[in-house]
């Protein structure tokens, strides 16, 4: 793991004004010691934990917006401390953090709920930008006012962080929310998976595309289930959202 900048940066912090909080969850404590000590200096709040009961243990009490996860935990498997975790708060961010490097590991982070997965070795500054980039997306950290986004019946409220289809509330997550906004944004535009890979999740998953087919399905159930589709796939081209007609 490397850092290039030892200066200390502005603080993430939350809309109630206090610092953002990050969870570290790994048994190797010399790599959790310094990635703390760096989050630190990055500006966050940071507490570490080095097992998967000591991690759900310090998420009680602590209360973070976002947890890094190693899946190899010495006790508990990741993947099921990603599951008590999303029990106690369904909205809460999530970063993997693990030697496996396999597509059908990385697929399976995600599809039990992870926001974005990262591979050892690994750079501060790219642990750093996810995070950054999570929290964000979550709505978490303090924004300035936005106007809404409208597509036909469907509405966004970027600082609410709610969307709205004909009135009624949608519940999405963290990363269905960006994706869904990308596709907002862009109405009528066809967007290729590589262009989504690139925007949503900031680099390219591996180069793989089956993450944005997984969260495509996960928005339709959501948005266009029992109403007039609104996304649609264009064959060998990608995903374009539009009114529904």
């Amino acid at each position: 793991m490397s850092r290039t900048a030892d200066r200390p940066a502005k603080p993430l912090l939350r809309r109630d004004g206090g610092r953002v909080r990050a969870l570290v969850v790994d048994d190797e404590s010399s790599l959790a010691d310094v990635l703390t000590n760096l989050l630190t200096l990055d500006g966050w709040d940071v507490r570490s934990a080095g097992d998967g009961t000591t991690a759900l243990n310090a998420a009680e009490s602590f209360e973070p917006d976002v947890v890094v996860l190693d899946v190899m935990l010495p006790d508990l498997d990741g993947l099921e401390v990603l599951r008590r975790l999303r029990a106690g708060n369904p909205h809460l961010c999530v970063l993997f953090l693990t030697a496996r490097d396999s597509v059908e590991d990385r697929i399976a982070g995600i599809t039990a709920g992870g926001d974005d997965y990262v591979t050892k070795p690994f750079s501060f500054e790219e642990v750093a930008a996810r995070l950054r980039g999570l929290v964000r997306r979550a709505g978490i950290v303090q924004s300035s006012a936005r106007p809404n986004i409208v597509v036909g019946d469907l509405t966004m409220d970027e600082d609410a962080r709610e969307v709205r289809r004909d009135g009624e509330l949608i519940e999405l997550t963290a990363t269905e929310f960006e994706l869904l906004r990308f596709l907002m944004r862009n109405p009528r535009r066809v967007l290729s998976k590589a262009q989504i890979l690139d925007r949503v999740w900031n680099y390219d998953f591996g180069g793989q595309a089956h993450v944005v087919e997984l969260y495509i399905s996960y928005l339709r159930k959501k948005v266009d289930r029992g109403r007039k589709p609104m996304i649609f796939t264009v064959r060998s081209m990608g995903y374009v959202l539009k009114p529904a007609e």
